[in-house]
């Protein structure tokens, strides 16, 4: 299975190491801080003319409440937009384009690994994650397995859509 595909029920799936630029910040999403960082991403992928790839992000919260009880202002996140393999020159173009868009001095070329995870395709407004986010817990409850990393989405859809019928985004944690 492609990085950028998931099934409609919860899978159990690998995925190797990727690379790309990341950002890592905390806030609302849609919020100051999250707007400059996705910015700055796309503004560096254009410097260094590298196809596009859908928005990712890692999110985590330091509390020990469920994430959706945590305020949106105090979400913790990874944002991520891959590169393709052999893609150099990151530092020059996070210069290149720093003139305009400040934030591009917090871009990183990163790689990671999810590696074991459970991964769904979730259709429909974010705000109804909840529940798919709970027939992945049942597989991973049903498997014995524990969370082993960040909660991962892939914006297969533009991250502004509003209309929820439009809306796909791959929901992936990893597992031990």
């Amino acid at each position: 299975m492609s990085w950028y595909e998931a099934a409609e029920d919860p899978e159990l799936v690998e995925h190797g190491a990727v690379s790309g630029l990341a950002v890592t910040g905390r806030g609302e999403p849609g919020g100051t801080a999250y707007g400059e960082s996705v910015g700055a991403l796309y503004a560096v992928m254009g410097a260094l003319g590298a196809p596009m790839a859908p928005l990712e992000g890692r999110w985590w919260v330091e509390d020990e409440r469920s994430p959706f009880d945590v305020p949106r202002d105090q979400w913790w996140w990874h944002l991520f937009l891959r590169l393709p393999d052999g893609t150099e020159s990151v530092d020059r173009a996070c210069e290149e384009v720093r003139p305009g868009v400040p934030a591009a001095c917090r871009v990183q070329h990163v790689t990671f690994t999810d590696g074991r995870c459970v991964q769904v395709l979730h259709r429909g407004a974010y705000s109804d994650e909840p529940a798919t986010l709970a027939r992945m817990a049942a597989l991973m409850e049903a498997e014995g397995l524990v969370r082993n990393g960040l909660h991962h989405e892939i914006y297969l859809s533009d991250p502004s859509e509003t209309d929820p019928e439009k809306m796909r985004t791959i929901l992936r944690q990893p597992v031990r």
